[in-house]
């Protein structure tokens, strides 16, 4: 996706402000601008821009993206090219990331033209994610958990028709998670989510009862063993896969590491002299160890040295702002130490992300998409009829020390869990080695 000059961004961004576009859409009208450059790249054939709008519109159809979203793009496009054809939709609609899978109920936002999108109906559902969010953030729980509560405050409100917000009572939450149950027929985590979730918007948000007892029909629990994968299988995809990939998953499976744990690991979380990797702010906020796999070792050694010399080329790009810093620190030392080493990810993305409200270029990590294409088509080459994913890893790496023999506790300490119980499952993974014969301890050779 094409960058915006400086310059070119911030006379973009007072011409969106002088026309009236909310400060919060401003980010989504320029990566509009930013994909249409790129389109008219790669399918312009020297067309005039103009002559390509509706076909650059007609692409983001095909692309599943909803009517709001192409609308609010037109708009965008057309401030830009200064031929605006469309006024300022009276309700901005934000492009959100699916947090929920279509399975699990669908869309998370209407479009301003559906039944109970109107802007004066929604008003207090905005105000009540805003404070959700910020309440998240205050307890200091992760993004994702923010993200995730804000979406089912979303699907909540929109299952409600955005009926006023003083008017919501626990029998609108109850009917909520039963449809989900019975309608949508989603998993019993995927309610337990919307219930925890609900149930923090009452409680901290609302301050309300929210008192369900028994009255909601509960999803129906599925008893789960997770895809593990056998050593000559492992082997076989980790050999499938190029670089970075074949470092990332090797990492998965040789720390048992989460995705998101592993692509966001900084060059201050490798202590090569002490073979350990510091997972910093994993679930639940919480900070463990795992050893360095010896096998490894040499190559994240490479790996320290090209993410050096990365650095070294961003420094010399003026509007470089140093990478994306941890929410838990303080802003002005987010600010002084972006630039610093210890801070870069271990897998970068390739390419600097705008942040159109600083006007500078940021480094994110690697993304996980990237990494779950590679893995499918590494698992396919290698004809494993199983459905293999990045957490398979992490079930892997459990599975295969459970088969050598160590001790649960340990791989529960390994994995970050905080029950004994969750790790207990991977028991289900391997064959029962228990003796049935009758024998005395003093005869056995322990």
């Amino acid at each position: 996706m094409q960058n915006l000059s400086k310059d070119g961004l911030l006379r973009y961004q007072s011409v969106l402000k002088g026309k009236g576009v909310l400060g919060q859409s401003i980010p989504h009208y320029v990566k509009w601008v930013r994909y249409f450059i790129d389109f008219m790249g790669k399918y312009g054939n020297g067309a005039a821009p103009l002559e390509c709008v509706d076909s650059f519109l007609g692409k983001l159809a095909s692309k599943g993206q909803s009517a709001g979203l192409q609308e609010q793009a037109r708009h965008a496009v057309g401030i830009y090219l200064g031929q605006e054809s469309v006024g300022i939709p009276t309700s901005p609609v934000q492009e959100r990331l699916p947090d929920i899978s279509p399975a699990q109920g669908g869309t998370l936002r209407q479009d301003p033209g559906e039944p109970g999108g109107g802007r004066s109906s929604r008003a207090g559902w905005e105000a009540l994610e805003q404070s959700l969010v910020a309440e998240v953030k205050r307890r200091n729980y992760s993004p994702k958990t923010a993200s995730t509560y804000r979406s089912w405050v979303q699907r909540f409100g929109q299952y409600t028709h955005f009926k006023a917000v003083e008017e919501v009572s626990d029998e609108d939450v109850k009917n909520f998670l039963t449809d989900l149950a019975l309608e949508r027929h989603v998993v019993a985590s995927t309610q337990n989510q919307a219930f925890n979730a609900l149930l923090f918007l009452f409680r901290h948000i609302l301050q309300r009862d929210y008192n369900l007892k028994d009255r909601v029909v509960r999803a129906k629990q599925t008893k789960y063993i997770p895809t593990v994968l056998t050593k000559a299988e492992m082997d076989s995809v980790l050999g499938g896969l190029g670089f970075p990939f074949n470092l990332v998953a090797s990492m998965l499976y040789g720390c048992g590491l989460r995705l998101s744990e592993c692509l966001e690991l900084r060059m201050n979380s490798l202590d090569f002299e002490g073979g350990l990797v510091i997972v910093h702010d994993g679930k639940g906020k919480k900070d463990r160890s795992v050893p360095l796999p010896q096998k490894l070792k040499p190559e994240l050694e490479r790996q320290s040295e090209r993410v050096a010399k990365l650095l070294e080329r961003d420094l010399g790009n003026p509007d470089f702002g140093g990478v994306f810093m941890p929410e838990t620190l303080g802003s002005r030392r987010a600010q002084q130490e972006a630039k610093d080493f210890q801070w870069q990810w271990l897998f970068p993305a390739k390419e600097l992300t705008l942040v159109p409200v600083e006007g500078v270029f940021r480094r994110y990590h690697n993304y996980p998409q990237n990494l779950g294409k590679a893995i499918k088509s590494a698992v396919r080459k290698a004809n494993i009829p199983k459905r293999v994913t990045a957490h398979t890893f992490r079930h892997t790496f459990a599975s295969h020390l459970l088969s050598a023999h160590v001790d649960l506790r340990t791989i529960q300490e390994l994995l970050g869990h905080s029950d004994i119980r969750t790790t207990m499952i991977y028991t289900h993974t391997v064959q029962s080695r228990t003796q049935k014969e009758k024998v005395s301890p003093l005869d056995l050779e322990l």
